[in-house]
């Protein structure tokens, strides 16, 4: 919501320092100079990534508009869900908690949190983790290194659709002089007529010009901008999972592993022990009432 609001802004500047200059929007509507521009970028994102990566670029820009789904509600949720999984190891015994890592959909603990099992990196990160745990004869430190191996892989696998976004961006005022360019061209072939149809070619071919560098600066890039700290936002999650796995590992107390776990969430969003108690001990109210 707030990418549209700050786009809205943007666009609404523009064009009320334009009218208020007593400029005509009817000439920057040049359809033909956007097609030329954003079709261009377009295709250079294309040729240059794989699908994957278009596929994320598609999906990260569809996080942007809908906003960050890691609010204090989806930490409490997920600590709630920890808690329940220690909890159950300690009164059952390893075997019962490698059950549910290996079959995390026939899990009782984790059916319950089905946005949980719906992100599947997130699923696979964690239970791979447990897995190495329950099994023996790794340690903690080794488990570690493990997590942090897959932490940086995602890392880089995240911010590729942002560097991707971000050279569309940079392009952008290329390609509006591309396009200005052709508006040129078309011009010089007008010459000898009337005065008026040649000032309106050379407009069309100005906004070209336009076009390019408010696309790059005023939406793209910011767009590029917000998909990266939307990254950052996840990469703090993963750094969520990867203390509780820790905890687990060395043995901690299930209130202690999630106390652990919750120092490491962002303090924008970070519940309080009392919360994070309260939910864990069956005070649905307080994570309802956080979100």
């Amino acid at each position: 919501m707030l990418a549209i609001i700050g786009i809205v802004i943007v666009l609404g500047a523009i064009a009320g320092g334009y009218l208020m200059e007593h400029g005509k929007l009817l000439v920057l509507m040049q359809p033909a100079e956007l097609v030329i521009i954003f079709g261009a970028a377009v295709g250079t994102v294309i040729v240059g990534n794989p699908l994957p990566t278009l596929m994320k670029i598609v999906n990260g820009l569809k996080g942007v508009f809908t906003g960050s789904p890691f609010t204090k509600a989806f930490y409490l949720e997920n600590l709630k869900m920890v808690y329940e999984l220690f909890t159950l190891a300690r009164k059952s015994g390893t075997a019962k908690l490698e059950e549910d890592v290996d079959n995390p959909g026939k899990s009782a603990v984790f059916s319950k949190y089905p946005k949980f099992l719906k992100s599947h990196h997130a699923l696979a990160f964690f239970c791979d983790t447990l897995r190495m745990a329950v099994s023996g004869g790794v340690e903690a430190l080794d488990i570690d290194t493990m997590m942090e191996v897959d932490l940086e892989v995602h890392h880089r696998e995240s911010h590729e659709p942002v560097g991707a976004l971000s050279t569309m961006a940079d392009a952008l005022p290329g390609l509006g002089i591309v396009a200005a360019v052709l508006g040129v061209v078309i011009t010089m072939g007008a010459l000898g007529g009337p005065k008026e149809d040649i000032g309106h070619k050379v407009a069309s071919a100005l906004v070209g010009t336009f076009l390019g560098i408010l696309l790059c600066y005023g939406i793209f890039g910011p767009l590029a901008v917000a998909m990266s700290k939307q990254n950052d936002q996840e990469g703090y999650y993963f750094g969520f999972l990867r203390m509780a796995g820790l905890a687990f590992v060395k043995g901690l107390s299930p209130m202690m592993a999630v106390e652990l776990a919750r120092r490491a969430i962002p303090t924008s969003v970070r519940p309080s022990f009392q919360e994070m108690e309260a939910a864990c001990r069956g005070g649905g109210a307080v994570a309802s009432k956080a979100a």
